[in-house]
């Protein structure tokens, strides 16, 4: 094992150790209020399952990755590459379809309170675990495929190889069917990419017009950071706004090294490295918008569910 795959394999720990605690904190935390409470926030069961997301996404990423580059190899058969890579692919569709869902919820709760939006307000407690439930059968059908297609590490073959992860390859028998399950994918990706971006400029602004309002009828005295329903949407918007920016950024990165005739390995390490970022740094913004989480760090008095909406 050489100094750059020590390295890397270092930082995969690291990001997987940090990741993992944090989502596994705010996943006990809301499974703990979504059972205790008695009106919990719309968004308590949707962030859970976003922190349920990301610690699968870490774990059948992160540990193969960390176990290859501390020189493991062939330590996956072709049935536990199936299995992983599923789950890896499951836990990926899930974060993108949470995420979207999670900006949709929050942009119905910060819209006008008029005749056409307070029916779908009325409705929105009632829809979240159905939404959930969708997301978990949509991400489980999408990449069926998956399961079907991978195997384990290939140097030649007469199939087409349409991802090699070093320990696991997923093949196709023709171009055409590769391209095509690309596609499904893909189009997937930007529906709610575009979805989730629509919703967060629109909430951007509906609180950039509140903060005028708020400011001609009140004054100084009171800010809107102070209100509930705008730290939630600010939290929202920061989560949307990450998640745009990195997938955007593993996109650009994955056509380059997809086309690059020699693939470098140092790019390629920085590419898996940088997979992580949205799973770990995602529940930073939740920690810090929630002030129910303040207790853990600050002698701050208990907050009530409906001030952290």
């Amino acid at each position: 094992m050489n100094a750059s795959e020590l390295s890397f394999g270092v930082m995969v720990l690291l990001h997987l150790s940090i990741g993992v605690s944090v989502n596994g904190f705010l996943l006990l935390f809301y499974i703990r209020v979504v059972s205790t409470s008695h009106k919990p926030s719309s968004s308590d069961l949707i962030l859970a399952q976003l922190a349920l997301a990301n610690i699968l996404l870490l774990l059948t990423l992160g540990i193969p990755e960390a176990l290859y580059a501390w020189g493991w190899r062939n330590f996956l058969t072709i049935s536990g590459c199936k299995i992983l890579m599923y789950l890896y692919r499951v836990g990926r569709g899930l974060a993108i379809c949470t995420t979207c869902l999670l900006s949709v919820f929050q942009a119905v709760t910060l819209s006008p309170g008029t005749s056409r939006w307070a029916r779908v307000k009325a409705k929105l407690h009632e829809s979240v675990v159905p939404s959930c439930a969708l997301s978990w059968v949509l991400s489980l059908l999408v990449e069926c495929n998956v399961a079907i297609q991978m195997t384990g590490p290939l140097n030649n073959s007469s199939a087409h190889i349409m991802l090699d992860h070093k320990y696991c390859s997923q093949i196709s028998d023709t171009a055409e069917t590769a391209m095509a399950l690309t596609a499904l994918v893909t189009l997937r990706d930007v529906f709610f990419v575009g979805l989730m971006s629509l919703t967060s400029g629109y909430m951007v602004f509906v609180l950039h017009r509140h903060h005028h309002q708020v400011r001609h009828l009140q004054g100084h005295d009171r800010s809107p950071r102070e209100m509930p329903e705008v730290r939630a949407a600010k939290r929202v918007v920061a989560l949307v706004t990450l998640y745009v920016l990195l997938y955007g950024r593993q996109t650009l990165m994955l056509s380059v090294i997809i086309n690059m005739k020699v693939k470098s390995r140092q790019l390629v390490n920085g590419h898996m490295l940088l997979s992580f970022t949205f799973s770990v740094l995602s529940p930073f913004p939740v920690i810090i918008g929630d002030r129910r989480m303040r207790p853990f760090w600050m002698k701050d008095p208990p907050v009530s569910s409906a001030d952290s909406s």
